[in-house]
């Protein structure tokens, strides 16, 4: 399975949701090295990663630490947060200039 298969199967107003937290990545780091490694889309650069999902009930941006995350929860406390990940509900925004320093601390970018 490939990121267009995952991609493929999720209903649209997911998939444009998903998309959209790919892009930044894809934007932040267009180097990074896309698989499902964790049987979700997974970005991954020489010293970090970061994973999208569509969960049950939001779309989970996964980073592997809450260091990555805290400036995003600081500046947006309405969006629910786990240990190391961003969990957007559907009628959540998706700040997506604020997802980009997300997303070079969990790749580890300069």
């Amino acid at each position: 399975m490939s990121i267009e298969d995952y991609l493929a199967e999720l209903p649209l107003h997911r998939r444009q949701r998903v998309v959209t937290l790919i892009d930044v990545v894809r934007r932040v780091c267009p180097g990074a090295e896309g698989s499902l490694k964790y049987r979700m889309p997974t970005f991954s650069s020489a010293d970090g990663w970061i994973s999208v999902a569509s969960q049950k009930h939001y779309i989970s941006l996964y980073t592997c630490s809450a260091e990555h995350i805290e400036p995003f929860k600081k500046k947006h406390p309405e969006i629910k947060t786990g240990k190391g990940c961003i969990n957007f509900k559907d009628s959540d925004q998706l700040f997506e200039e604020d997802l980009e320093p997300v997303v070079r601390s969990a790749l580890k970018l300069s």
